[in-house]
């Protein structure tokens, strides 16, 4: 059971970063998806209540950091809630910081690709979310980074379940 809820969090990382792709939102029904997949995760694997509240203490450190870096206007709310339902499931450990550096590393390559990009083509495709993405006044939709930082997570989560 807890193999198939890894599995959940693998597909909600897939949908959020297709859809902040598409329009740049992140929507709470996702977050509020992975937060409950959590939950569940944590009965199946057999998590102590020490262990939930580690995690729980994870999630909330994390949130409390990017909530400060979306009131400062540095990333989407979005953006902050899923990197903080990421850390829920990560809790205190050395997966939590390879995910914070795979989500900077790939969050720049995503932001120099969009900077490359954009200086080529112009927003006149005719396709409006195509031409939304190369206008130079739109952000980068970091979720795609966060959503691969994710994803990168998951062998790892697999492997440290009980057998």
């Amino acid at each position: 059971m807890a193999s198939l809820l890894v599995l959940v969090f693998a597909g909600v990382m897939i949908a959020a970063a297709a859809t902040d792709l598409a329009s740049m939102t992140i929507a709470n029904r996702l977050v509020v998806a992975l937060a409950a997949a959590f939950f569940l995760f944590g009965l199946a694997a057999g998590f102590t209540p020490t262990v939930f509240l580690l995690h729980l203490a994870a999630g909330s450190g994390v949130l409390a950091i990017t909530f400060g870096c979306f009131a400062a206007g540095w990333m989407g709310g979005g953006d902050a809630k899923l990197i903080s339902a990421v850390a829920l499931w990560l809790g205190p450990t050395p997966e939590l910081a390879s995910f914070a550096l795979w989500t900077s590393i790939l969050g720049g390559v995503l932001t120099l690709a969009f900077l490359a990009v954009r200086s080529i083509l112009s927003p006149t495709t005719g396709l409006a979310p195509v031409d939304r993405l190369l206008r130079s006044d739109t952000g980068i939709p970091y979720g795609v980074a966060i959503g691969a930082a994710g994803l990168a997570m998951v062998p790892t989560m697999l492997a440290s379940l009980p057998a």
